[in-house]
């Protein structure tokens, strides 16, 4: 295969950054882990995921109004070190490029599990490997062939949550024979010990799954490099997904929750699969168990995708290896790509040794992870919005909804779920784990970086006129 130093190529359109972020952030958080969301704070997760989720919209625009000024390759990551310090892009890149890796892993366990429906004597670790090898086919493909199947593999789960909110109301409301029809309903939120049924502390520790659940939305800024009209096509992604993400999650939580009480909300299955058993409608179980997997797999490819784009724009600012970017003719960052799928392959040797531990460990390592990245991209924009007041540089065309006051009380916010993980005994060995991984990236940084990998990155600002440098860049 030839490879080039041609770079990116601008291939992918509004509809693949828009379903490649709900490809990212609609996956096994939510069809699997929210069971353990469910059984944290009881029926009360709802108000959990609305408040993630307004976190994340404020992550968002500020990535948002930093992208329409800066739209480059790596994103984030070149922000934090043009903003911050270039160890700081150095963390938030690398930091990214491992949350990508955890997630990945994470989906492809999750793919072993729900093939126990159908062949539960087969390993756990063999489902994985096949799927390590099918998302490596894909993401070797050109820019554009891999938006297109994202856009499909999203498409197919966002129909299917449609659907199964619009049927789970239709059998609320009109029974159509199901057995226990007089059972289910709002009151099923609040039976069962009440709607929040293990008190405040069960939402507040909720929350070390609940954002986990929406980690990799990121992935429209890592677009940037690829998209065609960034500064138009950008902000509609960004103003959009989070809003949609937030009512999939709550409307459709909600709705299995009338149904089948939290209480049988166990985890040993999908909650998506176990609504239709518990009905007894086993043929929808099975489909939508294909569903599921497609989500995964939906999940994974973006998860690959942007991973590898961040170690390409890493390689770009000197600090990841030369050779991260290098491109194919069809401009993929074969170097990047191969190097995660290499490294996916430890989550094949994780499952063949602790099938049964593997899937939570991910999720609070991959929340940990999630949340720097958060606090490093709010960290970064509030220090962009200070230099252009004290430049006085034209102001951004895409700017954070109430500013100072909501980005403030965001990063707040994001500092108390990392303080959470710790907290919390299931989650704290992630927070440990998480902190040597801090560590050892700043050990690397200052053993390995050199020349234009200590500079900070130079960014154009899109904003000014055409021919004005920006006085901070005088």
């Amino acid at each position: 295969m030839t490879t080039t130093d041609s770079g990116l190529r601008r291939g992918l359109t509004a509809r693949h950054i828009r379903f490649m972020a709900l490809g990212s952030a609609i996956g096994t958080g939510l069809f699997m882990g929210s069971s353990g969301a469910i059984q944290t704070a009881g029926p009360a997760v709802l108000i959990a995921y609305i408040i993630g989720g307004a976190a994340v919209f404020m992550v968002m625009r500020a990535l948002g109004e930093m992208v329409v000024r800066h739209p480059v390759s790596g994103s984030f990551g070149q922000y934090a070190s043009r903003y911050i310090h270039p160890f700081a892009g150095f963390l938030v890149g690398w930091t990214f490029a491992f949350e990508m890796f955890l997630v990945a892993v994470f989906d492809a366990t999750a793919i072993g599990v729900y093939m126990r429906f159908w062949f539960p004597d087969v390993s756990q670790w063999v489902w994985v490997l096949a799927v390590v090898c099918f998302i490596a086919a894909i993401n070797l493909l050109g820019v554009r062939v891999f938006g297109e199947l994202e856009f499909w593999f999203a498409l197919v789960k966002i129909v299917a949550i449609v659907a199964l909110i619009v049927a789970g109301v239709a059998v609320i409301l009109f029974g159509f024979g199901v057995a226990g029809h007089d059972q289910m309903g709002p009151q099923n939120l609040v039976e069962h010990g009440g709607f929040m049924p293990h008190g405040i502390w069960g939402v507040i520790a909720s929350f070390t799954i609940v954002m986990f659940a929406f980690g990799g939305i990121e992935i429209i800024g890592v677009t940037a490099g690829e998209a065609q009209n960034p500064k138009q096509v950008l902000p509609k992604a960004i103003n959009s997904v989070p809003i949609r993400i937030l009512l999939f999650y709550v409307l459709t939580l909600g709705v299995i929750m009338c149904i089948q009480p939290w209480v049988d909300i166990t985890g040993e299955t999908s909650p998506f699969v176990s609504i239709f058993e518990s009905i007894g409608f086993q043929a929808a179980a099975a489909v939508f168990n294909v569903i599921l997997i497609t989500a995964a797999l939906s999940a994974m490819n973006a998860d690959i995708f942007g991973a590898g784009r961040m170690l390409h724009g890493l390689a770009e600012q000197g600090q990841a290896p030369r050779s991260f970017t290098r491109t194919t003719r069809n401009g993929v960052p074969i170097m990047t790509v191969l190097t995660m799928i290499i490294g996916l392959l430890v989550g094949v040797v994780l499952n063949f040794f602790y099938p049964d531990q593997v899937l939570f460990l991910l999720g609070a390592l991959a929340t940990f992870a999630t949340v720097l990245v958060w606090l490093v991209i709010l960290v970064a924009h509030i220090r962009m919005k200070a230099e252009i007041a004290r430049e006085h540089r034209l102001p951004s065309e895409f700017p954070v909804p109430l500013w100072p006051v909501a980005s403030w009380l965001t990063v707040a916010f994001i500092v108390g779920v990392i303080v959470l993980v710790g907290i919390v005994p299931d989650s704290r060995p992630a927070l440990w784990v998480g902190l040597v991984w801090v560590a050892g990236v700043t050990a690397c940084y200052f053993a390995w970086v050199r020349g234009d990998g200590r500079q900070p990155y130079h960014l154009v600002d899109q904003t000014e006129p055409i021919g004005v440098v920006p006085a901070a860049e005088r």
